[in-house]
């Protein structure tokens, strides 16, 4: 879990037990809404605490994850030049979009609104690995056209689904969820939930998340 993953690299790293706050639940919030992938965050973190152990402060703990906060965007910048969709990482995003239409290619159990949305997405996602993306402000550009695409794939599945296993799934993700409900704003909480939701919707068909998150 993204979250949990942040919590206990942080905690481990600075050396001794410490709860976060909602402000710091907020953070990673915000990090992943933006889409800055676990690994990244991670290497922002690393980076923060390292140069904090070296310090002319370093007897003093750091207290929230915010002082993480200019590392992780630092390597954030870093993330998004090297997709800045030249050589080699034209390559790869031009590869993930094909590897989306081939997952929704072979997609299993869809009613007929989704094998149709699914097949209209299919044709897209062809076209845009097709395009020129000359500048970094292309990788948000395909982001959204991603969310927008996964948003109506899911809810053409969802119209067409069990309504005994959607509340299966749900039912499942709060109990999942149950360690953390007094310890995360309910902002997070719902998110965490959302995406639980529609990671656990997809996969039931052999879909992937539609987005870059992963490169």
């Amino acid at each position: 879990m993204y979250y949990q993953t942040i919590e206990e690299f942080f905690v481990a790293r600075r050396g001794d037990p410490l709860l976060l706050s909602n402000a710091d639940w907020l953070l990673i919030r915000k990090w992943r809404k933006a889409g800055v992938p676990l690994r990244v965050v991670l290497r922002g973190v690393a980076d923060a605490l390292d140069g904090h152990a070296h310090s002319w402060g370093r007897k003093r703990k750091v207290g929230s994850l915010a002082y993480c906060a200019a590392e992780v965007e630092a390597a954030r910048d870093r993330w998004h030049r090297a997709l800045s969709f030249e050589g080699e990482a034209q390559s790869s995003v031009a590869s993930a979009l094909e590897a989306f239409a081939d997952a929704l290619d072979r997609a299993t159990g869809l009613g007929a609104i989704g094998t149709r949305v699914a097949g209209d997405t299919t044709v897209s996602l062809r076209k845009w690995k097709n395009e020129a993306w000359a500048s970094p402000s292309a990788l948000g550009d395909m982001t959204a056209r991603l969310v927008r695409a996964e948003k109506e794939l899911l809810e053409a599945i969802r119209a067409e689904e069990d309504p005994a296993v959607l509340a299966a799934m749900l039912a499942q993700t709060d109990h999942d969820l149950e360690p953390y409900r007094a310890r995360m704003p309910a902002r997070v909480l719902d998110q965490i939930r959302e995406e639980a939701w529609a990671r656990g919707l997809l996969a039931r068909h052999g879909l992937p998340r539609l987005s870059l998150f992963h490169l």
